[in-house]
């Protein structure tokens, strides 16, 4: 598959995800069209990864109903994960520190191209297979804004030695291999600077232009992007709101 074109509308109404320890969120309503960039807006522990991880069909709610490019959730969570991908999220697609760049980037094209290409694309021959990789690649490293020549070792430089953003970029371009309609971005402006967060936040805005449905988990959201709070409505008070993010980090 070549990759679809066009973002994913997401929409949920009253969603919400239950674990063994009780509501992770819930009564959360959506209406984001494709192309959207989602800010899903919280503090931590109140169930924002998991509000991210349902909507990408990685996690199943447990009340409401929620829409992803017309795959309605629960039932069709396989198909809602086909055509998502994640970036950044802790404890799944963490990064190999012993690994280069450009090992990581040979790693997930391969896989692409193994598990979601055609037959005939499949039997194409190694050099055409090669370049259509290198172009998959070099596409997800530009929507990603990652520049290889401005690493310490560039495309041979290990992860371990990455800055933050960088770490980001480059796990952003890994979900961008496989071209998408909806990509879910963990932990956005956690330990950034001003400057670095603006930075990310423009680079997801480039990515929502480009057509991909984009939800970003964050402490704050930026301006102009459609913010989803996992905070209970009724939560007015910063006291209320600290012990709702205590309850969720025990």
């Amino acid at each position: 598959m070549d990759g679809p074109q066009g973002g994913a509308a997401v929409a949920a109404t009253g969603f919400g995800v239950k674990g063994p320890r009780g509501w992770a969120f819930r009564d959360v309503d959506i209406d984001a069209g494709p192309g959207t960039l989602v800010a899903i807006e919280g503090p931590s522990g109140s169930g924002r990864t998991c509000l991210l991880l349902a909507l990408t069909g990685r996690m199943r709610p447990a009340e409401g109903e929620a829409r992803v490019a017309g795959l309605g959730l629960p039932k069709q969570m396989a198909a809602v994960r086909r055509l998502s991908a994640l970036a950044h999220v802790p404890g799944v697609t963490d990064l190999d520190p012993a690994l280069t760049v450009a090992e990581h980037l040979r790693e997930r094209a391969l896989l692409q191209r193994r598990f979601d290409g055609s037959w005939r694309a499949l039997l194409r021959p190694r050099r055409e297979r090669a370049a259509l990789a290198r172009q998959r690649i070099d596409d997800a490293l530009a929507g990603a804004g990652l520049d290889l020549d401005t690493l310490p070792k560039k495309a041979r430089t290990a992860v371990r030695d990455l800055e933050r953003v960088e770490a980001l970029r480059l796990s952003l371009a890994l979900a961008l291999i496989g071209r998408p309609l909806l990509i879910g971005v963990d932990d956005t402006d956690l330990k950034l600077s001003d400057r670095e967060r603006a930075e990310v936040w423009d680079r997801l805005r480039t990515v929502t232009a480009a057509g991909t449905t984009v939800l970003a988990v964050c402490s704050e959201a930026p301006e102009g992007a459609l913010t989803v709070s996992t905070v209970p409505a009724s939560t007015t008070d910063k006291e209320t709101a600290d012990a709702f993010a205590e309850a969720g980090r025990a």
